[in-house]
């Protein structure tokens, strides 16, 4: 790809850090075309609805697949802060993003939240859910994965 992997995986870790800071989950996306022009980020939409739905990746593949047309898409990259969940990857899937970038890995962020009540983490890899489907998605990560996991510190302890 013509532009750089990390810049655009570090920007969604800053997006991760507005999340944080707007009272959310640290955890952020943006969408980038073939051309390197980010087309869009988005930021944990849980609170204050609590939509446990409402994944940066998700959000974004939402408003993506309104906005853009198919050809766009697949041709872009979907950074994450963080490996997309099983509902995650399948809105990639449906919405027709043909590559994702993700920095810190399931198995880890599963380390950092534990049995937080509001990331309940799924053991499924984001690339079992792509391989089940007859689309084929470029998938790179973990990259970062320690940089990735410093927005985290601190953000899952118990409520007072």
């Amino acid at each position: 790809m013509a532009h750089d992997d990390e810049q655009f995986l570090r920007r969604s870790f800053a997006v991760a850090l507005a999340a944080r800071a707007h009272g959310n989950h640290p955890f952020g996306a943006i969408l980038v075309d073939t051309s390197g022009q980010v087309l869009m980020e988005r930021e944990n939409g849980h609170l204050p609805s609590r939509d446990g739905t409402a994944h940066a990746e998700r959000l974004l593949c939402t408003d993506a697949s309104i906005a853009y047309d198919a050809d766009i898409l697949r041709g872009a990259t979907l950074y994450s802060s963080a490996e997309p969940c099983a509902m995650c990857a399948g809105a990639i899937y449906w919405a027709g993003i043909g590559r994702l970038v993700y920095g810190l890995s399931e198995h880890r962020l599963r380390s950092l939240t534990g049995d937080h009540p509001e990331n309940l983490t799924l053991d499924l890899p984001c690339r079992e859910v792509f391989r089940t489907g007859q689309r084929d998605i470029e998938v790179v990560g973990p990259l970062l994965e320690d940089e990735a996991a410093t927005g985290h510190a601190g953000a899952w302890e118990p409520r007072a």
